[in-house]
């Protein structure tokens, strides 16, 4: 029997199911007879985050806990006492006080407390940051230090956010919007080098946004347009951890929810779709709810003055 099993009593799997309630599946094992875990958790408009406890506990997520969570957001980890140690991809990162790094819900991830820790967790939508990051790739499990700017104002953001009670859609998505921007240079997976390869794929991102509402964008068209191989454009966006059709959707997607969110009037959504792209309305609205959680008329209601 593993020494660990001893030590699942109540408490643990109370704690337990708390941590999956608030940030979608995970499974742990006790490090010892010390174990100790409360979780607190704030939602206010788009903002949703959790304040955790936990000493003694081995907390984790295989691809069997990711394909039952169906999240496709990241975490922002703010390490606020104590030491954690975080793996994910192969990259291992030592957390003390203060300082943050970024987890992928859609990955397995590792994650150890020895001693008395505090996390806070913030869900950061995966549009969020792909809007921007648009250029970069998405580097996880990276420590981003305490004693650095970016940590210091970006701890000082989330912290003042969660002592916040009434927090509308358009301020919190705008706080996300501040936070992702304030950590853009530590979480940009390379600097943005002006080689060839980056100019080409700054040209097909550029194409991609100047033709989004031609229903025959495509990668064949795109690959031409720059000047290189359907192959080596999958390559390319490869590299920056995205894949061409997802990218035109989801680009699709989020000028839809920008038209929806500056909208006078009532346009129906299905010209709005068609608008972007869309041609099947159906799809178009499968497609946006699953990627900003609500239907395109609910998100227009939450707009709307």
């Amino acid at each position: 029997m593993n020494p660990s099993s001893i030590y699942r009593d109540e408490a643990f799997e109370a704690w337990l199911g708390q941590v999956n309630q608030a940030c979608g599946r995970f499974d742990a094992r006790t490090l010892g007879p010390s174990f100790h875990g409360k979780l607190r958790e704030y939602q206010e408009g788009a903002i949703k985050l959790s304040v955790v406890d936990m000493a003694q506990v081995h907390l984790y997520r295989t691809s069997k806990e990711v394909s039952a969570s169906g999240n496709g957001h990241f975490y922002a980890v703010f390490q606020l006492e104590g030491r954690s140690h975080l793996e994910q991809d192969g990259s291992r990162v030592v957390l003390s006080r203060g300082d943050i790094t970024l987890v992928d819900a859609n990955r397995p991830c590792d994650m150890t407390y020895e001693d008395n820790s505090r996390q806070l967790s913030l869900i950061l939508p995966r549009q969020v940051l792909e809007r921007g990051l648009r250029h970069t790739g998405i580097a996880c499990a990276r420590r981003i230090p305490a004693s650095s700017p970016v940590a210091i104002l970006a701890n000082t953001l989330v912290l003042e956010t969660s002592r916040q009670d009434g927090l509308g859609m358009q301020e919190s998505e705008a706080t996300l919007d501040a936070l992702v921007s304030l950590l853009r240079p530590a979480l940009a997976s390379q600097e943005a080098e002006c080689d060839s390869h980056e100019r080409l794929f700054r040209k097909a991102v550029a194409f991609i946004d100047e033709h989004i509402g031609a229903e025959e964008l495509c990668p064949e068209l795109i690959a031409r347009e720059v000047g290189v191989s359907v192959r080596g454009l999958y390559r390319m966006f490869a590299k920056k951890g995205l894949v061409v059709a997802q990218y035109i959707k989801n680009r699709r997607l989020d000028f839809c929810a920008e038209s929806l969110r500056n909208a006078a009037g009532e346009q129906k959504l299905s010209a709005l779709g068609y608008a972007w792209g869309f041609s099947d309305s159906s799809y178009f609205s499968t497609a946006f709810k699953s990627r900003f959680g609500v239907s395109p008329g609910e998100y227009r209601k939450r707009y709307a003055h």
